[in-house]
């Protein structure tokens, strides 16, 4: 981990630093962009000479100081280009979930009065487009892929190269333009907004200045240790302050190497290629990983699966003891079970290297989190929120509690409300909403603690995460249920991709299940069970039986109170576009209420 003595950071905004990394280590790689199978590398120098390309081209079309600039693509070399680029000239960017239906897309872009915005293809330009008369501060539209672009109105859209070439012309007539702007800028000044994934509501921009984020990257460098070694593969969307805290924030300030794979589809093969000393996976990913190791030995059987099962029992016990607190003959047995089995499986998942691994962003059933420790992943669970800039606590990797987050990162205070909600005050927390001065009023204690809406305990020394204080449930008996307990207890299987469990008010608690396709699919193919759709494999009797069984062993964990009595197979997949899941997807509990109450009585009727 990083020396206290090496807890220092310039007092330098997010472009600032930058330019300060182009001067200190100029030729040393910064990214690595994937394209058509070819890792292309693009150096310090290249990185804050090319920014400051496509941040002059912003401002000569017409985006002034101050002014919003989004981003809607995937992750990507132009996404930070053109991001750092709007701060180099005093700008503000906003992410843009790719997913987003058209109509989501125009909210974020008209609340945020975006004047330019930068996409990745034809099929974002055409969302923008498609919208573009609910958008009077729309100046300009810049797309990164020329295919499809000469379709476009020319004094309307125009590629990303044409955006750098037009900087750099812009730089030429106007020399020192990003000189007289960074010696004004502040630390206070807002550099970053990042709207909420509106599980409850309509999307929320949540205002990051350069102090929130400097402050998060020192929170990165004291909890994980990210140092100008640190290697990290970027696929979570950078419209997530997730992904921004390990793309852009810690890496600037701590000089270390972020790669951009080819597309989402390929993050697997990108990883074993990387092979990434920092890795942030939400829980999906973990349980996606998890299901992947699973179905690949059960595919393999015999002695293969037999011996993986041998090493689990084997090491399961002392996962959570850390490596210098293990004996002699724990070391020695996970020496030798690492050698015959876990190498190879770390490899398959592409962290062998890793350093640290961290899941956040959402719960996580604790048998995953203990699965990956077994196999010798150095698996750490983290917690924070788009209002804390990222990370509010964080486990360190020789200080493991079980079903805990960890204690505060640093420079962070954490409470505990009366009614046992989580409050936090410090640096990382945010200035407030965009144009939402009655949200922002809300968000804080008069103490001026950020309120998290998350239900917490302390457990040595730890901060263990309940629930969200308004999905806790009291049953017809008046017992107090967390649902997300129950949820990832039951989604731990690698056969059930969501759970969102009813109970409130309710005699006894119940759940509408979503199989997980790709998993259920491949165990129906070796039962020789046909199917031609997703409906007909969740609508199969023997994938009843097997998500029953799966049921019944969650219910085994859970307190007799919390045990899930009846089920409904949800017969299609949870959408957004549907308004079921946010763009993060993250369920939206009334939509699905109001949507399946007819399923829902169902499972009530006598």
């Amino acid at each position: 981990m990083t020396a206290a003595s090496d807890l220092t950071l310039p007092d330098l905004t997010l472009p600032q630093m930058l330019r300060e990394q182009a001067r200190v280590q100029p030729d040393r790689v910064a990214i690595r962009q994937k394209d058509f199978g070819i890792w292309h590398p693009v150096t310090w120098a290249a990185y804050a000479a090319r920014a400051e390309a496509a941040g002059l081209g912003l401002r000569a079309l017409g985006l002034p100081a101050g002014g919003h600039v989004a981003v809607l693509s995937e992750n990507r070399v132009e996404w930070v280009l053109a991001q750092l680029g709007a701060g180099l000239v005093g700008a503000v960017t906003v992410g843009v979930y790719p997913t987003s239906p058209a109509g989501e897309v125009a909210y974020v872009l008209g609340h945020a009065e975006a004047e330019i915005v930068v996409c990745e293809d034809q099929e974002q330009v055409d969302k923008v487009l498609e919208r573009r008369h609910e958008l009077p501060r729309l100046r300009r539209v810049v797309v990164m892929e020329t295919k499809g672009a000469r379709a476009y109105p020319p004094d309307l859209v125009l590629t990303f190269a044409a955006l750098e070439a037009a900087g750099r012309a812009y730089g030429e007539a106007h020399p020192g333009l990003v000189d007289e702007v960074l010696a004004r800028q502040s630390l206070s000044d807002i550099g970053l907004m990042i709207y909420t994934s509106g599980s409850t509501g309509k999307p929320k921009g949540a205002m990051l200045s350069y102090r929130n984020i400097r402050a998060q990257a020192l929170v990165i460098a004291e909890r994980i240790g990210l140092d100008r070694d640190g290697v990290h593969l970027s696929y979570l969307p950078l419209c997530h302050v997730a992904e921004q805290m390990l793309t852009t924030m810690g890496p600037i300030y701590r000089g270390s190497q972020v790669n951009f794979g080819e597309s989402l589809r390929t993050v697997q093969d990108d990883l074993r290629e990387v092979a990434p000393t920092l890795f942030l996976g939400v829980p999906r990913i973990w349980e996606k990983l998890h299901a992947a190791i699973t179905m690949k030995l059960a595919e393999a059987g015999g002695w293969r699966l037999s011996l993986f099962e041998r090493a689990l029992r084997a090491c399961e016990p002392f996962a959570e003891v850390p490596r210098e607190r293990r004996t002699l003959l724990q070391r020695l047995t996970f020496g030798f079970w690492y050698a015959l089995v876990f190498r190879a499986l770390q490899n398959f998942i592409g962290l062998r290297r890793a350093r640290v691994a961290m899941t956040g962003a959402a719960p996580i059933p604790a048998r995953i989190v203990r699965f990956f420790r077994t196999l010798g992943v150095p698996l750490v669970e983290a917690y924070g929120a788009t209002e804390t800039s990222g990370i509010a606590a964080c486990q360190r990797v020789g200080e493991v509690v079980p079903l805990c987050v960890g204690p505060a990162a640093h420079g962070v205070e954490l409470a505990r409300g009366p009614d046992g909600e989580l409050l936090a005050r410090g640096d990382t927390v945010f200035v407030g909403y965009y144009r939402n001065a009655e949200a922002t009023q809300a968000a804080f204690t008069p103490e001026g603690f950020l309120r998290t809406g998350d239900v917490a305990e302390t457990v040595q020394g730890q901060w263990r995460i309940v629930d969200r204080l308004k999905d806790i449930m009291i049953t017809a008996g008046g017992k107090n249920l967390s649902p997300s307990e129950i949820e990832n207890t039951v989604k731990a299987s690698p056969y059930v991709k969501e759970c969102i469990v009813i109970g409130e008010g309710r005699k006894f608690v119940s759940a509408l299940i979503q199989i997980d396709a790709e998993t259920v699919g491949q165990w129906a193919e070796a039962q020789g069970i046909t199917f031609t759709h997703f409906r007909s494999l969740a609508e199969h009797p023997r994938v009843r039986e097997l998500i029953d069984r799966e049921v019944a062993a969650a219910n085994g964990q859970l307190a007799p109170v919390s045990q899930v009595r009846r089920f409904h197979l949800l017969a299609k997949e949870l959408d957004h576009d549907d308004d079921e899941v946010t763009a993060t997807m993250k369920v939206r509990r009334a939509s699905i209420q109001t949507k399946y109450a007819e399923e829902i009585r169902g499972l009530y009727a006598a």
